[in-house]
């Protein structure tokens, strides 16, 4: 570290407690980056939380945000998780669906429309850039709180996103991920290009993966099939507890 007298008069005069600053020399390449990057964590913008519940479900053939999983509609039951960790809390939803939304719940319906995920992203974005969205889908019905926990304390600034590996795939998860606002004009330079998938996006940027917690609890839900794989999964949980 360099010594106060390298530091000129004129910053000394220019900048009141110049002492609390700490002095580096310019070929401290590594402390630099270190105090920077400690900086840019100290500084993290709010976090919202988003639940994905637009999507029409044609697979399964029914809502999957109504699910009662866990004793309740399974949007609800993670916007109540979501609200243990995030500033504000919203349900993404299409316009169609506002009525449908239980009083006491916000609501954010989408503005980039017949873009699935990828517009409830950038929907969210639009009405708080400043904000980073942690973003759930409505289908994961073994995410749980720990999983959440380790996400949100883990989360990395200074990349465009936080998120898990799939034990499917091995490829980031975008939909339990946190999205930086920095990822905003990303994500619209990708739909620019005609892309509008946000695992993309996290594949081809600056991203932070995780190996999830517990085997599986990424496990999605897409299919009648699915359905009653969970289903049975749950009982076990449920009756081991």
């Amino acid at each position: 570290m360099a010594d106060a007298d390298d530091v000129f008069d004129f910053v000394k005069e220019a900048i009141p407690n110049w002492q609390q600053i700490p002095i580096y020399r310019i070929e401290d390449t590594d402390k630099i980056i270190n105090f920077l990057q400690t900086k840019m964590q100290q500084v993290k913008p709010a976090l919202n939380g988003l639940v994905l519940a637009g999507g029409k479900s044609i697979r399964m053939g029914q809502d999957k945000g109504a699910f009662k999983w866990h004793g309740k509609e399974q949007r609800y039951y993670l916007a109540d998780l979501l609200k243990q960790h995030c500033d504000e809390v919203f349900i993404s939803c299409r316009s169609e669906q506002l009525s449908e939304i239980a009083v006491g719940y916000n609501t954010l319906p989408d503005t980039f429309i017949d873009l699935g995920p990828y517009g409830a992203i950038l929907s969210a974005f639009r009405a708080q850039p400043d904000s980073a969205w942690l973003v759930v889908a409505c289908d994961l019905p073994l995410l749980d709180a720990q999983t959440l926990s380790h996400l949100i304390a883990n989360r990395d600034t200074s990349a465009i996103a936080t998120t898990y590996k799939s034990d499917f795939d091995g490829f980031p998860e975008p939909l339990i991920t946190i999205w930086e606002p920095k990822s905003y004009a990303v994500l619209l330079a990708f739909l620019a290009q005609g892309y509008s998938c946000p695992r993309k996006v996290l594949i081809n940027s600056e991203t932070t993966i995780l190996e999830p917690l517990n085997a599986g609890v990424l496990t999605n839900v897409n299919t009648p099939e699915d359905f009653e794989k969970i289903k049975l999964q749950i009982q076990k949980i449920t009756a081991s507890t």
